[in-house]
Order: structure tokens, then C-alpha cells, then sequence
């Protein structure tokens, strides 16, 4: 997976935290939502794994007139050799191993939760007939800020669906010229070429995908850092329990269990990227911020402190004890 983390940064530069989010959504059996202004390499992340995968893609440019079927497929009137009619299910762009939902919150919400049954199930169901999608399945949606115009905020149901949501900010001025200089070398290849870094490589097998899953299972969880996820979860829903801090005026309303479970996961999943058997108090706290940050609602006090979901995640790992 390391390799795969490698060849993503050789298409996107200077974002290896979203390449790594990214992969261990992927091996997590989780969702990743990547939220940044316009042309931070969201999308561009997204294709440069579908591009070292062999695995199907499928892209859905979510707009205000998105109809949900647009979204699962639907059923077609056909006629057979003998003119008899029936119903054809044409399966849509969901039925694909990896799918990019681009700004998934530019569509209304009836769209956006005709992805839920299938980011949570691994089904879709139309007309009362449930079909199953492909395995490994992995939604990465894309998203602008809300406060941009022509966007619809995400439900928080939809939102706590992504095991992971990512902060995409723009590159630094190293990497803003290696982005220069990675674009105009792409500008030579031949035409027809995606430019991407599968071009001209082997591609992943998915069924390494679901091994990897079976191995991360094995990841040994110590009870100090069981206790250490579950303090950190409880202190979003009972920040009244670190009174030296500004928690209890800043959170509104903390993170569900999903938060703990993901971070369990997420965790197991750093340690095995790393080559470890063991999980680290330091991969619970690496995966804080994207695995939290988007279960909890802060108020009207952090707005006027000018602090954000990931400034009080930080407050929570300063405060928090580990065990």
C-alpha cells in the first residue's frame, strides 16, 4: 500500500495527508469526503488511484437538476424477440468498485441520500429489487464550502456516513512550483494519455484491497488505547469534564459512535501502514482530526473565538490523557 501512497504523490503534490486518508478509507471499508476551494487537487487525487487501481470507475458531476436515478440507475422499458415487454434495470454510475462524487453538495438532499444505502449497505434497491454493488466499494465525494455560493450543506445523517472528511488546503510555495513543473512535463506525454500515474505502470489489484482488510483485523488494540478512543469521543459529549478548557462553551453537540468505531479502525489501519502489529496512542491521535472533526457541531461561541472543528480537536488532544 506504501507503493500506492508513493505513486499518488508523484500526480499530487504536496497533499500526502489526503493520499493517505484516501488509502486507508479504502482499506477501512470507509468513505472519504475531501472539502477545499476550487482547484486543490480534490478531484485530481481521487483519479490518480482510480488510475493505479484495476478496478472499475465511475464519476457523477453532481448539479441542482441531479435526479436520484441518475445517481442508482434505473428500470428501461425493453422488448424481447417476440415483442413481449418487460423492465431492464441499467444499472448507474454507483454500481462502479471507486466512485467520485464531485461536489456532492452542489445537489439537493434527495440526491445526496440516494447514495446512503449504498455507502452504508453495500445495496441499492429500485423497485423494491436490492442489487449489490462491487467489492471493495468506496465512495470519494468532493466538496467547496458550504458558504459557497450555489451549494446545499450535507445532512448531518449523510455527513457521519464518511469514515473520513479531509481539509484540502492550498500547497506551500515549494510545492506550488513542483505543481507547475509536474503539469507542464504532463503537457509532453502523448496525446491521449491521462497523464495520470497509472499510464505507464502496473495497476493494484482490489483483491489486495480486501486482504488488506482481513490483516488490519489482526491489528492488536491494547486497553490503554481502547480507553484512550473512548475518552477522546466522551470529552465531544461531555466537554463539562475539562472545565480548565473552553470545550464546554464551544461544543454544541459531540460525536456519535460511529467516531469510535472509525477511529478504531483508522487507527488499526495507520499502524498497518506502518509496518506494525500494535496500535499507537499516535495513530489515534493522527486520525483525530479527519475522523472527528465532522461529528461534532460547534456553536455561536467558537464561531465568535474564530475557532474551528479542528482547532477544538486539538484542544481535546492537549487535554486529554492518554489511558
Amino acid at each position: 500500500m506504501n507503493w500506492l501512497l508513493d505513486k499518488m504523490d508523484e500526480s499530487v503534490v504536496g497533499q500526502r495527508h489526503v493520499a493517505r486518508a484516501i488509502v486507508v478509507g479504502f482499506i477501512t471499508n470507509g468513505h472519504v469526503l475531501l472539502e477545499g476551494l476550487p482547484g486543490t487537487a480534490k478531484t485530481r487525487s481521487i483519479k490518480a488511484l482510480a488510475n493505479l487501481m484495476n478496478a472499475s470507475f465511475g464519476r457523477i458531476q453532481f448539479t441542482p437538476d441531479l435526479l436520484p436515478s441518475d445517481v442508482t440507475g434505473s428500470e428501461t422499458y425493453q422488448e424481447d424477440a417476440a415483442g413481449k415487454p418487460h423492465l431492464l434495470f441499467k444499472q448507474g454510475p454507483v454500481f462502479n468498485h471507486i466512485l467520485l462524487a464531485d461536489e456532492i453538495n452542489r445537489a439537493p438532499a434527495k440526491v445526496q441520500a440516494a447514495l446512503l444505502e449504498g455507502m452504508a449497505e453495500g445495496t441499492v434497491t429500485v423497485a423494491g429489487v436490492s442489487h449489490r454493488l462491487p467489492e471493495p466499494f468506496i465512495v470519494l465525494a468532493t466538496q467547496n464550502p458550504i458558504e459557497q455560493e450555489g451549494t446545499y450543506p450535507l445532512p448531518e445523517a449523510q455527513v457521519d456516513r464518511f469514515m473520513l472528511k479531509v481539509s484540502v488546503d492550498y500547497p506551500e510555495d515549494a510545492a506550488e512550483m513542483d505543481i507547475i513543473r509536474l503539469v507542464r512535463s504532463e503537457e509532453k506525454l502523448q496525446p491521449g494519455s491521462t497523464g495520470g500515474p497509472g499510464d505507464a505502470c502496473e495497476r493494484l489489484d482490489p483483491q489486495l484491497i480486501l486482504d488488506a482488510r482481513a490483516q488490519i483485523a489482526d491489528v492488536a488494540v491494547s486497553e490503554l488505547v481502547e480507553r484512550y478512543i473512548v475518552n477522546l469521543v466522551m470529552a465531544t459529549r461531555h466537554p463539562q469534564r475539562y472545565p480548565d478548557t473552553r470545550l464546554g462553551d464551544w461544543i454544541e453537540v459531540g460525536s456519535s459512535p460511529r467516531a469510535s468505531i472509525a477511529l478504531d479502525k483508522c487507527a488499526r489501519a495507520c499502524a498497518w501502514l506502518d509496518g506494525r502489529d500494535h496500535v499507537l496512542p499516535d495513530d489515534v491521535r493522527l486520525m483525530a482530526g479527519p475522523v472527528l472533526g465532522h461529528r461534532l457541531n460547534t456553536g455561536y461561541s467558537a464561531v465568535a473565538d474564530g475557532v474551528g472543528k479542528l482547532d477544538v480537536i486539538q484542544v481535546l488532544l492537549d487535554n486529554v490523557p492518554v489511558g
